[in-house]
């Protein structure tokens, strides 16, 4: 074991010795009875082996969500929900339709097999494709999804399952009939939409960045943000997924995601086989039940020393509130119970503003939000208006934002803007507009603004420039590390408006998505020379409360200069889930793991009285440098500690992880060692 990781633990021991934990003890066991307090009633009645099913009402919509929305047993299998196609350019009659697809389907079938020379790539075929299915989605577009199902299952392009799951109507045919009409497929969003379908058609498109325009230029003379000296505790949660079809005693082991579901009998079986009986509180391979969430929930007080009556002075949600359901078995009202259901336990247990930016599994259908300009802010863009105005009047109902915010955030894709009592100035973004899953970015994809997501945070950020405000940012999906998650030029804009307002306007900036415990790091000169002196903000990845996929259920809070709004400590707590199955008098029990402080100052040589800003977070890749035993601390933590993290002990993985943080972007990330960026499967990067 190196020396500075020695030094590390060895502060994190003097830590526990003193007690010098932020609440009143570094562990916390939860009852093992469920607080059903929280739900005013029950279809079905939490127990010692059953999950409850709350009745859930919607003070919004004024309904109550019936029992077959969420009973284990009876999982839907069809999204009913209305589906939306662009307007028909042209009137065909049903048999000239049907021609008119039969064509097609030909004509695709035939650029498949050619091998002239006009179409000499698999990437050319595919565009070539792509401008047939364009054809047919804009003269005959609701006969588009059954001819891409049919085309799917012919080619062998996917398995059955995938090709209905992907293509049908109500799953995302409808939504990729819109797009084809829509985008310039014979240019960029060509390239970008058949890399997503396999690179083995086309290679992922290199950064093509566009300039921002700022009001204003960068001031000459930045001055440095003023500390106040007082410090509040600030809660950072993501990422619940709450499972409320979970299935106590189910297979927790499938080979298949989702786990700890119900599985129905098959005929002339006597009985399932169940190899690994799914725990009352979750499970590696499955989203959080209610039981864990409501226990991550009952031991935040204890851990942080906060309670209602002494709450955190606010609390970050970074997505991602829905469970990991295929879009078969998903629904709107599935998305607005989940909404209900979550917003109600934490109005139970937190006190204090909660701050939300929306997740991709945060809507129907899943991944999918859509820019207003994609038919000028007609129906199609405000196809999704619902979950938005639904959403955000929870949020005012709760009392976590005014009306005008409300208003605001219904109008911006969920994402608003709001100045906390105490002076700071919280932006959220919505971040599906630049992630790589939401299909509608492949639509002028050119423009990484063209959903106006990127304007908005720059009108924020200069008036808050103006007034001296500091801000902090809060989105889901994260700009950097490997760059394998957001569409690259929306991340590269991205990073520009953070160099533009950092340090004097952004004092932080806050991610979720990935489940892992992360940070990253934005540079001066959109990182051409990555050092020190050129850090200049810093991004933290809140660790998941669900423990999918082979992780541990955590959450950290963070103490925060009433001034400066910079962090100073950041705490960060965990249950270990290889426990659960063992779980019988008592519920889990969550802990203290590590204090960040404690973890890396020490190598880092930071001093006591300085944040944890960008740049410290560049000495702990200096010090990762020098003895790479540090980053293996780094890996224990992105996993929560899990037991099943793969390790991280060669210089390829150390480099990995170094050049990970150091990136805040798409571009910069993939120039990095590939392979080592996620703790939740072996890693498949080669050693030196």
């Amino acid at each position: 074991m190196g020396f500075l990781l020695v030094l590390a633990m060895a502060f994190q021991s003097v830590l526990a010795a003193s007690g010098a934990y932020p609440g009143s003890a570094a562990a916390f066991t939860v009852p093992a009875a469920f607080p059903t307090s929280v739900y005013s009633s029950y279809y079905v009645k939490p127990g010692p082996t059953s999950e409850p099913q709350p009745v859930i009402y919607d003070p919004i919509l004024n309904i109550t969500f019936p029992f077959n929305l969420t009973n284990p047993e009876a999982i839907p299998t069809h999204d009913d929900d209305p589906v939306l196609y662009p307007p028909a350019q042209a009137n065909l009659t049903h048999d000239a339709a049907e021609a008119l697809v039969a064509a097609a389907t030909a004509e695709v079938l035939s650029i498949i097999e050619a091998n002239d020379t006009g179409l000499s790539s698999n990437c050319s075929k595919c565009i070539a494709a792509l401008s047939v299915a364009q054809m047919v989605a804009r003269l005959a577009p609701t006969y588009l999804p059954d001819a891409m199902v049919s085309l799917c299952l012919s080619t062998g392009f996917k398995p059955e399952s995938v090709c209905k799951n992907t293509y049908e109507a109500s799953n995302f045919g409808a939504s990729w009939t819109q797009i084809l009409a829509k985008a310039n497929v014979a240019s960029l969003d060509g390239r970008y939409i058949c890399a997503y379908l396999s690179t083995d058609f086309c290679a992922q498109p290199p950064v093509s960045p566009s300039r921002a325009k700022f009001p204003k230029p960068r001031p000459l003379q930045l001055q440095p943000p003023r500390r106040s000296g007082n410090k509040v505790k600030v809660f950072h949660l993501s990422d619940l997924h709450l499972d409320t079809r979970y299935k106590a005693g189910s297979e927790a082991n499938c080979t298949e995601s989702m786990c700890c579901r119900y599985s129905a009998p098959v005929t002339n079986v006597t009985s399932i086989s169940i190899q690994y009986p799914a725990p009352l509180f979750g499970y590696y391979k499955c989203d959080s039940p209610f039981y864990l969430a409501l226990a991550a929930l009952q031991s935040i007080g204890p851990l942080t020393g906060t309670s209602l009556e002494d709450p955190p002075a606010l609390t970050l949600y970074t997505g991602d509130l829905v469970a990991h359901d295929s879009q078969n078995q998903r629904s709107q009202a599935y998305v607005e119970a989940t909404e209900d259901s979550i917003w109600q336990m934490f109005k139970a247990h937190i006190g204090g503003p909660i701050y939300v930016a929306l997740g991709n599994h945060d809507t129907s259908p899943d991944n999918l939000d859509v820019p207003h300009a994609i038919d000028n802010n007609g129906s199609l863009g405000q196809q999704l208006s619902w979950n938005y105005n639904h959403v955000s009047k929870l949020w005012e109902y709760y009392g976590w934002i005014d009306s005008d915010t409300q208003a605001e955030a219904s109008l911006h894709y969920g994402a608003y803007s709001v100045i906390h009592p105490l002076g700071l100035k919280i932006i959220t973004l919505n971040t599906d507009l630049y992630y790589r899953n939401n299909l509608y970015t492949f639509v002028n994809t050119a423009d990484p603004d063209f959903s106006g997501m990127f304007s908005f945070l720059i009108r924020e950020l200069q008036a808050a420039e103006d007034a001296g405000q500091r801000v902090w940012i809060m989105g889901h999906v994260l700009s950097g590390w490997d760059g394998s998650n957001p569409l690259p030029n929306g991340s590269d804009m991205l990073y520009q408006i953070i160099e533009r307002y950092s340090p004097h306007v952004i004092a932080n900036v806050f991610f979720g998505h990935t489940h892992e415990d992360q940070a990253l790091i934005y540079y001066k000169n959109n990182g051409t020379n990555r050092t020190a002196e050129q850090a200049i903000a810093s991004a933290w990845v809140g660790p998941s409360l669900t423990p999918l996929t082979n992780l541990n259920s955590g959450y950290r809070m963070y103490e925060v200069d009433t001034g400066s709004w910079e962090v100073f400590e950041a705490h960060t707590f965990y249950s270990d889930v290889g426990t659960f199955n063992q779980l019988n008098e008592t519920g889990p029990v969550f802990k203290y793991e590590y204090s960040t402080r404690a973890a890396y100052a020490p190598a880092a040589s930071w001093p006591d009285d300085a944040p944890l800003n960008a740049t410290f977070w560049h000495r702990v890749t200096e010090a990762m440098e020098r003895d790479r035993s540090l980053a293996t601390l780094f890996n224990t933590y992105q996993g929560k500690s899990s037991v099943r993290s793969p390790n991280c002990t060669s210089e390829a993985c150390t480099a990995a992880k170094i050049c990970y943080i150091r990136s805040g972007s798409v571009g910069l990330g993939r120039q990095c060692p590939q392979g080592f960026a996620s703790v939740q499967s072996p890693y498949t990067g080669k050693d030196f």
